[in-house]
Order: C-alpha cells, then sequence, then structure tokens
C-alpha cells in the first residue's frame, strides 16, 4: 500500500499526480466490519473500473482537534489503521491533516482536489457522509459535480435485533472489558502495536519488570488488567519468526503465547493509580519467565482475556501482592485455554 499525505499531494510545487480511483472518506477508526464492506464495496467498483482503490483518513481525527480532552478514546493509531488497511487490499492511502486550513476549505475546494491532484473517479460513501466548511457538502453535491458516488448502507451485525455497526460500538465493549463481543464487531482480536519505550522502572523494584509500550494516542480504548499475547513486528510491521529468542538471556525465554511466534503476558493498561498521580495513560506487559531487553522492539499486544479494572493499592507492598495474585489468576487462564486447544 502506498501512503500519501494530502499537504504534499496539493503543495503547488508537487508534480506527482495519484493513478485514477475509487475513493472512500471517513476516520476508519478500528477498521471494524462496517468499515470492512466499505472497502470490500470500493475494491469491487475500483477492479471493475480498472482504476485503483484508496482511501482518505484524518489525522488528528476531526474531534481530536476541536476538543483533544472531550475525544473518544482511539481504537487504531495511525500505525495500526495503515496496517490494518493494506491487509483489506487497499492500495493508496490518503492522510489529510485535519488542522485550521483544512477545517476552512469549502465543498467545491475539497471537490476540486479530490479530482485533481487526487484523480478521483468515482466515490463509496456512508450514507451520513458530509464535508467542507460548516459541513455544507454531501454526495448529492459531488454526483452535481460530476463524480459517480455510491453509497452504502449502514452496515448491522447479526444479533436478534440488529445494531448499527460503529467505532462508539466497539469502544463501549472495550471499556466494559467485553473483548470478545468487540472482537465479533472488528472481526478479529482487539489489539495495539507500539515500541517499547523507557519507564521508572517501578515494576523492576516490585520483581515484575514490564516493558512500556508507546501508546501514540492520547488515550487507549479500554483500561484494566489483561491477558495478551505478544509478538515482535520488524521495521515494516510484519510478524518476526520466533522475534524474542534473539533478545532473550540466560535461557529465560518466556511462555509461548496462543497464536504462532508470541509470547504470553500480563498487561496492565491504564493510568497507575497506586504509584502515579498524574494522568499518564500506559501500556505495561509483563512477561513471566522471561529475561530479555526489548527497548526500542515494535510489538503488537493482543488482548485475549478482561481479569478486572484498576484498583488502588494502600502502597508499594499491597501492590505487589496484587500484582502477584493478578499475574497467577491469567497464568491459569492460559494454561486452560492451552489445555482446551488439545481436548
Amino acid at each position: 500500500m502506498n501512503t500519501y499525505f494530502l499537504e504534499q499531494l496539493i503543495t503547488p510545487s508537487h508534480s506527482h499526480q495519484l493513478p485514477p480511483c475509487v475513493l472512500t472518506i471517513g476516520n476508519f477508526d478500528g477498521v471494524h466490519l462496517g468499515h470492512q464492506a466499505m472497502l470490500a464495496q470500493v475494491k469491487a467498483q475500483a477492479e471493475a473500473m480498472q482504476l485503483t482503490s484508496a482511501v482518505m483518513i484524518f489525522e488528528p481525527q476531526p474531534r481530536e482537534f476541536f476538543a483533544p480532552e472531550r475525544a473518544p478514546a482511539r481504537l487504531t493509531n495511525l500505525a495500526e489503521k495503515q496496517a490494518l488497511l493494506a491487509e483489506c487490499g487497499v492500495e493508496t492511502l490518503i492522510v489529510a491533516g485535519f488542522d485550521a486550513e483544512f477545517r476552512a476549505l469549502s465543498a467545491k475546494a475539497f471537490a476540486d482536489i479530490l479530482v485533481q491532484p487526487l484523480n478521483v473517479r468515482a466515490l463509496v460513501l456512508g450514507d451520513d457522509f458530509r464535508f467542507g466548511h460548516d459541513r455544507t457538502g454531501d454526495s448529492q453535491f459531488l454526483r452535481d459535480y460530476g463524480l459517480q458516488v455510491t453509497n452504502l448502507e449502514t452496515v448491522t451485525d447479526s444479533g436478534q435485533t440488529p445494531e448499527r455497526i460503529s467505532s462508539t460500538r466497539v469502544r463501549e465493549l472495550l471499556l466494559a472489558g467485553d473483548i470478545d463481543a468487540a472482537g465479533d464487531l472488528l472481526g478479529r482480536d482487539y489489539s495495539m502495536r507500539g515500541t517499547v519505550v523507557g519507564g521508572d522502572k517501578i515494576g523492576r523494584t516490585l520483581n515484575f519488570p514490564t516493558a512500556n509500550i508507546e501508546l501514540a494516542r492520547i488515550k487507549p480504548a479500554l483500561h484494566g488488567i489483561f491477558a495478551v499475547d505478544v509478538v515482535r513486528l520488524d521495521e515494516d510491521g510484519h510478524v518476526m519468526p520466533d522475534g524474542f529468542a534473539p533478545l532473550a538471556k540466560a535461557e529465560q525465554v518466556g511462555l509461548t503465547g496462543l497464536r504462532a511466534h508470541s509470547l504470553f503476558g500480563t498487561a496492565n493498561i491504564g493510568t497507575r493509580p497506586s504509584v502515579n498521580n498524574e494522568k499518564e495513560w500506559r501500556l505495561e506487559v509483563h512477561f513471566p519467565k522471561l529475561n530479555a531487553d526489548l527497548y526500542g522492539a515494535h510489538l503488537d499486544v493482543r488482548f485475549l482475556h478482561f481479569l478486572h479494572g484498576e484498583k488502588h493499592y494502600a502502597g508499594l507492598d499491597a501492590l505487589k501482592a496484587g500484582i502477584q495474585d493478578d499475574v497467577e489468576a491469567l497464568l491459569a487462564w492460559r494454561n486452560a485455554a492451552l489445555a482446551s486447544r488439545t481436548d
């Protein structure tokens, strides 16, 4: 998948024009089953018209620009979204920087950009899509402008009372700890990826060292204590076969996870109320029986089981005992999950 930044494409000195394409536009936060239906329609139309398939997303997402402190939690940061869109077969990704200048574009100015330099020949849009300054543009505006527009009907789940599949619903389920139901709407287990960065090393003093994984978002969509499995990614975002083995020391190679090439871990994602007075979101993963230097490693963390929400402990001794209980409970869950696979 080729990724372009809109600001570069519309610079007067930029001479590159994208190949003719069928485009869809949106946040695509989570790339859930509703989004995937949209992408499938884009790909089908592009193939039928012998064009390329393209997606335009916004960074930051509009509500993060207008009111970052009240914006919804991110399901996917930019890197995660890029990886998921590529897996869906999208050929071209256009990242539009959402700022005051972009917000001020008129509907006509935005449509002009679609035609030149983005070379859009047709669009697939949601039935509620609006754009331009004060949201004055819509699908009919684009049709009147001369573009072919297909509106995709709302995608619902398969429950007894079908509901619209949306990023909001996925966020609500994750926040409630119902990761299985969230996975049903996503079409996969929920995961996050990021680079291991330096932390405050409190885990080491408690004999539970953790990898502090960069979140790259204002706040995460789920909080609490989880069983996870983790794979190491290469520079292109691909899973490295047995990627932890070269980093392990003293034969402390960790415990296998539930997917190929993964290690099992126990994760805390939240603000760590027992040790931190600042509201700083952290994703920290403890790998039982692993001794390794993970700084700089790029990891993908898949959330498998929710144990409980964050707790406030009276002191470090109580915190250490609480962590011990959590690790034991999550190890028992892992063992049961592995045993059920062999039954």
